[in-house]
This record gives structure tokens, sequence and C-alpha cells, in this order.
């Protein structure tokens, strides 16, 4: 995601005449979806509180969520039907603890028989009773109320009504019952029941044609519509989304034909969308004219597109963009405004690969997301415009971070408690200089071939940073734990002072690396370059930085108009002048 723009407002209450359930697959109907609104459980836990140390839910494994969710039109409450498969660990627990916070459950089944309804404290506890590792289990959950966050009810940017959900980091749970957390992914199929005059964007691939609300269901014949949308491949549940408004929906074309394996298409492409406010339509539509191109150009270097499709919806999401798996959210505020959007499409596509299909198993891990989609996002400059607009890139991000308060902590940091602590400089530009660095410590090839391999070995799936570690040395054949430490476990960066002088004995321009960042911050290794010129030309030495003080000495015909290090631009750090 790019970063926050501030919170929305909470929806207020309203009334929302019920619709008639419908399920996908050829299900079996459900009950009627509840006509009356409900009194809601306040919610007991804030989003983004960081989950304590450990599995999150070791006994259980969401294997697939099957939701139906009927709207209001505008503010107002949601009526809910979930339809949750599990698998038992090999860890024993008789009781299921779905996070689902401010709303109401009303019935409880396990397996097609009623249990007791037990919410506390942004939990719902279901007594499934003892079994063993491996079993099945089926929890349906009948629910409603207010969302109090994670599903935006009001009015866009344009004034029309509109429902967006907005999950990030464990903001699914104020909408649907869940494991709400990164480690826990599953596939999703969503029924969405509307205004007739909205669509509906969502996950995956949209099942056939929307239907019309028959008569004496819920609301007069004709006024809703009920959309159907699924995904077979496992996704996180803080991407599992709907978007509903009136939308006006173009594609912008065809991408990684033949590398796209979940795509229901004959010939395995991507169908690439856009899904803007009418109003918005022209003047959106400049930020992803390359979003197509950007999908081949990752696909050919990082492995095939996970998803059926990739649609760019405009939203009310409180991030700049929003990486929901294969419907991208953007800020309604922003393409409104006209300005455009290309690097934060060319991010939010990247993170497809990193973060949606390759998930962090823990939140503090984020720069696998953030750092990846960050670098990733200035490598497609590099290759449609140059190593120019690379570098200019690069120079931004290093500029931020530098000037944050950032440096002060690592970039994993176990002690943050605040989820949304980690939308910071650390995950995102100095996560981008690590992958940038390890690129340049192990050649171009090695970091392609690390890379594709920890992406393939990890799809669908999660990963840590040490997956990433083995994949690299993997490719490379060298020891990294002294990488990896210093620009993840430590905080900081090398300040520089470099000097020079000639030495007329040994006809040698001498240069002194001092590290001089403060005492609180290790004395990095640094593979680099030091490079001298005068008006006799330049000279490089491959150098080692290490402690406190590094002293080179390049041989030379006369003493030298400059000295430099890492003239390459391949280290993170600052130099004093």
């Amino acid at each position: 995601m790019t970063r926050a723009l501030g919170a929305l407002g909470l929806a207020s209450a309203a009334l929302l005449s019920a619709c008639a359930p419908a399920l996908a697959g050829g299900q079996e109907p459900r009950a009627a979806l509840p006509a009356v609104a409900p009194a809601t459980e306040p919610a007991a836990i804030p989003p983004g509180k960081a989950p304590p140390s450990g599995p999150y839910a070791p006994s259980w494994d969401v294997l697939h969520y099957d939701l139906e969710i009927a709207l209001p039109e505008g503010p107002g409450w949601i009526a809910g039907h979930a339809r949750i498969g599990l698998a038992r660990s090999d860890v024993p627990d008789t009781v299921l603890r779905l996070d689902l916070v401010g709303l109401a459950a009303q019935r409880v089944t396990v397996n097609g028989g009623d249990v007791a309804v037990d919410q506390q404290n942004g939990k719902l506890l279901v007594v499934t009773g003892p079994g063993s590792a491996g079993d099945l289990v089926q929890v349906e959950v009948t629910y409603s109320g207010v969302p109090e966050d994670g599903l935006v009810l009001g009015r866009n940017a344009v004034n029309q009504p509109a429902a967006f959900a907005d999950n990030w980091p464990d903001r699914a749970r104020y909408w649907f019952p869940s494991i709400d957390h990164p480690a826990d992914k599953a596939t999703l199929a969503l029924t969405v029941h509307a205004p007739a005059a909205w669509q509906v964007v969502a996950n995956g691939a949209q099942i056939g044609a929307p239907t019309r609300t028959p008569a004496g269901t819920g609301g007069p014949a004709g006024e809703r519509r009920t959309w159907r949308w699924r995904t077979d491949v496992a996704i996180p549940t803080y991407t599992m989304v709907l978007g509903a408004t009136t939308l006006a929906v173009d594609t912008i074309g065809l991408a990684a034909c033949g590398r796209a394996p979940a795509s229901p298409r004959a010939d395995g492409c991507v169908v690439v969308t856009t899904a803007l406010y009418p109003d918005d339509r022209t003047i959106g539509a400049a930020s992803f004219k390359r979003a197509a191109q950007m999908v081949d150009l990752f696909s050919d270097w990082i492995g095939p597109f996970p998803y059926e499709q990739l649609a760019h919806v405009e939203s009310s999401t409180r991030f700049g963009g929003m990486e929901n798996a294969s419907a991208i959210f953007y800020s309604e505020t922003t393409l409104h405004s006209g300005r455009n959007m290309e690097s934060t499409v060319a991010h939010e596509t990247a993170h497809q690969w990193f973060g949606d299909s390759v998930t962090e198993t823990d939140w503090h891990h984020l720069w696998l997301s953030e750092g990846f989609a960050t670098y990733f996002a200035a490598l497609f400059c590099e290759w449609t415009d140059g190593p120019a607009a690379f570098r200019r890139e690069m120079e931004g991000a290093r500029l931020q971070y530098v000037g944050s308060i950032d440096p002060e902590k690592p970039v994993i940091d176990p002690s943050a408690g605040d989820l949304f602590e980690l939308l910071n400089f650390n995950n995102y530009d100095k996560g981008a200089w690590i992958l940038h660095m390890m690129r340049g410590v192990v050649g171009d090839s090695a970091f392609h071939s690390g890379v594709r391999d920890y992406y393939a070995s990890h799809v669908n799936g999660n990963a840590l940073t040490a997956d990433l570690r083995a994949a690299m040395e993997k490719a490379s054949g060298e020891d990294l734990g002294w990488f990896f430490d210093q620009w993840l476990n430590r905080p900081g960066h090398p300040v520089l002072r470099v000097t020079h002088r000639w030495d007329e004995a040994t006809r040698e321009i001498v240069v002194d690396v001092a590290q001089v960042q403060r005492t609180s911050w290790p004395r990095f290794r640094v593979p680099t370059e030091v490079l001298v010129r005068g008006g006799w030309g330049e000279r490089r030495q491959a150098v080692d930085l290490s402690g406190a003080r590094t002293t080179v000495r390049i041989p030379a015909p006369c003493p030298a108009d400059a000295a430099a290090v890492d003239p390459g631009g391949w280290v993170l750090k600052s130099v004093e002048r």
C-alpha cells in the first residue's frame, strides 16, 4: 500500500431493506438475512493492535470463506452470513476463536448443528468439540450491525452512496468473522446484494452476470442486484474486499498471456481493467496507461501473475493505494484531483506478487511487502524510462528515509505495538534500499535468481526474512548473515566523512573513510568502491569498509581533485561535507 491519507469517518446507523440470499457454486439456499437492525456488540479491541508473538491461531487453518453481504444505500447496517471451512491442526482445541468486532452474531452452527452464541472482547467463541488433526469443520455465522471500521459506508468524493472494504492491517474483523491475521490465508467466495444502479467489484473472477432481486424478497423487484465473485487462490484477510458504487468499468488490455495460471481465459491472459467514478473516468485514466505493461514486466521478471484478473478501483480508502489481491483500491481524493498516480499503480501492482501472493508470516516483517513494492516500482522506472529515472526514484527514497526519525529503530522491530506505526520509512524506503544493496553485493544474476526462487518457493503462502536470506544465499553461494543482521536487525545507516591527501613518497592518493554515525548505531560493513579524480582522469578501487575508519591507498600520477565513496550509488548512506 501507499501510506495513509487520514482516518475516514464512521458510518451512522440507518435501516437496510433485506434481500433474498443466494449462493455461488450451486449450494443450498440459506435462511433469509435479517430484515431489522439488531443491537451490536461494542468494539473492545482498537484496530492495528499488534497480536502477541507466536502463532495467531495455532489450532486452526481456515481453508475457505464463503461470505454473503447485504449492503445499504449509504450509511447504515449490514446483514451477513459467513460459511467458513477450516481444518484442525495438530494443536488440539475444542474452541474456535473467530475475530468479530462491533457486529452481533444471531446464529452459529458447527457442521450444521446449532451452538451457543458467545461473543467476548472482539472474539466469537465457537465450541467445536474435540477432533483430530486434519479434521474438516464447517462453521456458519449469521450476523449483522453497523460496521465501526473495515467497511466504509457513506458517500464518496463525488457525493454518491458507496461501500468499500478497507481492511489493512486487521480490520476485516469489523465486517466478517475471520481469523484475521496474514499467516492464515484462504480462498474466498463473495455474494453481495446491492442497489441495482451499482457496480460491485471484488477479488478474483466475477461468476456470471448480476441477477435482479425477485419480487417479495425484501424490497421492490429490480431495485437491487446480487453479484458473485470468487477466487480459488488463497489470499490474506486484509486483502479480501468488495467495492460497490456507481462505477465506469473499462478494459485497459490483456497482460501476462500464457503466464497467469489462475486466469479463467483459455489463452491464460489477465484482463486489466479500471473501475472509476464516471465523473473521474477521463481525468483518472492517465494514471493507468501503462498498467498492463507493468503486469507483463513483473510477470517476466518475477514469475506468473497469481490471480484471475486485475482491477484498478477508485475507492474510499484511507490509504493512497491498497493492494487488495486482484482488486487494487486507490484514493478517490487523489484521482479526483487529477494527480497522476502511476508510481502508486506500479507499487500496488508489485504487491500482487510481494505481500499478496507471498505474504509476511508476521507483521513485523512488513518490509518483505512494502520494501519489495517500493523497489519494484523503481525497477519499473528503470526498465521503461531508463537508469536516470531509477536513480531519481531511489534518491527520493533515500532522502525520505534519512530525513525521518525512523533510522533510530531497526527495520524488523518486534517492540512495535501499533501496526500502523509499521507504515514507516524503514519498511518502505530503507526496505527498497536493502534490496538494492543486496543486488549490488551478490550481482544482478544472483539477485534475479534469488528473488525468483524466493517467490516460487512461497507463492500463495507465507514467508519470513530468513526465507529470503536462504534463497539469496543459495543463488549467490555466499553467507549473507552479516548483511541481513546489520541492515534489518540494527538501526541506522553509515554516515561517512571522506578525506584524501597526496603521499609524494609513494605516489599514492590516501583516502580516509570514517564512519561517524551516532554510537547507538553499528559500524557497518560496506563492500563498495572508492573513486579518485584529477586532471589526469579517474581511478577506482574496491574496498570493504568496516569499523570506525578505513584507509585506502590508490596509485596515481599526481594529486587528486576529489575522492568519493560508492560512485555507483549502491549504498544507503549519508556523507558529511
